[in-house]
Parts: structure tokens; C-alpha cells; sequence
């Protein structure tokens, strides 16, 4: 009797082993980064650049278990993403997901989460509706929304997990606004736009963009699917020395994280600071043209305000022929 009680427990205690062991490997998660073509000018839309720096990040720390690997453009062979925790597009418009509508809104719908990075939020409207505020919980809607460059001061949201250790976030980028949101959206990162802060209007503007002055605006947002799984919305991402600010480099991966459905640690996902070597990796290649990448400089952000238009002064402007230099 007592040998056969002692089989008994050697055997529950290894089945619960491997039980344990199983559990722990469900607990890796994989995070694939789709990132887009060379655009802009160097330094800016370093969507290849941000992506690996971005995934180096979440590789070397060891407090989440989580994998992170990362593809040009949509992956040829899909199967890629059949394992996915989470998929980061970061990419000019809908140019990388314009190839895998259908397979995303099936990893979607199967609970994988999405995230959309910078230009990556601006699809057309009817694409907006149909996938982007389900999978993600917003997008950047045609006649609507703005993409000023401006100097915010990004506040992350005290009440959910992705603020975990996020330092003072106050820098320039083109920070769109006046976006289109879904009822599911949860604010992440939240900024105030005002006639002191905005550098300049850029090629779009509203009377959206006009009435958004001092009204706070969701530049990070996320959103949770009734299925439980997670999509996340990020605007900024345009200037690729920002990923070298703690904070700002901080909070999105910690929203990688949980839109990959981990839990965000105490103190955020474990990050270590950006060199300007580092920050220099992984460059597009513009030839003589390409840039070093300075580390960003605290100065940046002593300019003179630009004027806050009208959508019908802006447009007036615009048409104005432009000078002719010497």
C-alpha cells in the first residue's frame, strides 16, 4: 500500500513538472515587427531602424518572456505569423497591410493583437471602419484628422498598466490628433495641443486640427476586443532620434507587451539607454545623403511657436506660390 502510494506521488509530482514546463513555454511570447519602405528624408520614417531597435529592447531583457523578430514588408511566407502573440506594423500608410488584409483580420479574430505605428494609423476610411477600429481602436480619418508637429507633453494613463515606469515625456514629432476613435479606445498617452507648443502645421490641416486647440488628444491609444485580445494605436514615430528618450521609448514597449497579452512588470518592461551608436544602427541607406543620428538635444524644444491657422488660412497659405531662393 505505502509503495503504491509513493508511486502515486512520484507520478503526480512529474506530471505536475511538466505540467509546469508546459506552461512556462506558452508564457513566450512572439511579437513580429512588419516594417515599411524608405520614405521622407533620412532620420525621418526610419520604420526599418525603429523596428529593430524596438525589438532589441524587448529581446535582451529577461522580466517578460517575450521573442521579437522582425520582417520587411508583409512576410512572403505568412506562416510567419501563425505563432504570433502580437503583430507592430510601422510603415507609410497601408502600404505592408494593403498585402495581408484578410490573414490579419483572421489573426485578429483568432486573438492575436495589432499595433499601428505612425503613418501606419492612416488607412482610407472605409478601411478605417471595416479593421482599423477593431483590430486597433481608432485611426487616422481623411477630412478629419491632423499631423502638426508639435511639442508634446505626453502623460501616460495612471490607471492602466502601460505607465509602469514612464519617465517625462516632452518632446517634437509630427503627433497627429483629432483622430477617429471607436468606443473601446483606452487613452495611454495623452497630450494637450496649444498655440505655445505647435511648431508648424504640415500638409493637412482641418477645422478638426483648428478646434483641437487645447483639448487633450490620445496620441497612444489601445483598445481590448471582447475576446480579450488587444490592439494599440501609436502616432508618433516620425523622428526616429525620439526612440533614444527613456520615456517615450518606455511606454511603447510596454504597450508591445501588453497588446502582446503579457502582463506589464513593476517599473515597466526593462529598458537600458540608447546610444548614439545604437540609434545609428540599421539606418535606411540614402547614400551622401544619409544622416548621423544625434542623440536629441534638450534645445530642440526652444523654437517660436508657429501660427495657428484656419483650416481656410492654411489652405490660402498653401497656395501662395513660395519663394524662389537666391
Amino acid at each position: 500500500m505505502k509503495l503504491s502510494i509513493l508511486r502515486f506521488a512520484t507520478l503526480a509530482s512529474l506530471l505536475l513538472m511538466l505540467g509546469c514546463q508546459s506552461v512556462a513555454e506558452e508564457k513566450v511570447a512572439k511579437v513580429v515587427f512588419l516594417y515599411g519602405a524608405k520614405s521622407h528624408a533620412s532620420g525621418d520614417h526610419e520604420f526599418k531602424a525603429g523596428s529593430h531597435l524596438l525589438a532589441n529592447h524587448l529581446n535582451k531583457q529577461s522580466a517578460v518572456k517575450v521573442k521579437a523578430v522582425v520582417i520587411s514588408g508583409w512576410p512572403k511566407d505568412e506562416s510567419v505569423l501563425d505563432d504570433a502573440d502580437a503583430v507592430v506594423i510601422y510603415a507609410d500608410g497601408t502600404k505592408v497591410i494593403k498585402h495581408g488584409w484578410e490573414k490579419m483580420d483572421k489573426l485578429v479574430k483568432k486573438g492575436v493583437g495589432c499595433m499601428m505605428m505612425h503613418y501606419a494609423v492612416h488607412p482610407n476610411e472605409a478601411e478605417g471602419e471595416k479593421y482599423f477600429k477593431p483590430w486597433i481602436g481608432g485611426y487616422f480619418k481623411n477630412g478629419q484628422s491632423v499631423n502638426p508637429f508639435w511639442a508634446a507633453e505626453i502623460k501616460p494613463n495612471k490607471d492602466h498598466e502601460t505607465c509602469e515606469g514612464v519617465g517625462h515625456i516632452h518632446t517634437i514629432d509630427e503627433f497627429y490628433m483629432n483622430l477617429e476613435y471607436s468606443k473601446r479606445m483606452i487613452p495611454l498617452g495623452t497630450a494637450t495641443p496649444t498655440k505655445k507648443n505647435l511648431l508648424r502645421i504640415n500638409n493637412i490641416w482641418t477645422d478638426g486640427g483648428y478646434n483641437a486647440l487645447n483639448k487633450p488628444q490620445a496620441l497612444l491609444w489601445g483598445t481590448e476586443r471582447p475576446d480579450g485580445s488587444r490592439g494599440a494605436g501609436f502616432t508618433g514615430g516620425h523622428r526616429h532620434n525620439n526612440w533614444a528618450l527613456d520615456g517615450y521609448r518606455q511606454l511603447i514597449l510596454n504597450t508591445i507587451v501588453w497588446v502582446a497579452g503579457k502582463e506589464v512588470p513593476k517599473g515597466g518592461v526593462p529598458t537600458s539607454a540608447v546610444s548614439e551608436d545604437e540609434l545609428n544602427e540599421n539606418l535606411d541607406d540614402y547614400g551622401p545623403k544619409t544622416n548621423r543620428i544625434k542623440l536629441p538635444d534638450p534645445k530642440r524644444l526652444e523654437f517660436t511657436p508657429g501660427p495657428w491657422l484656419t483650416a481656410e488660412e492654411h489652405a490660402a497659405k498653401r497656395r501662395k506660390p513660395k519663394k524662389k531662393k537666391k
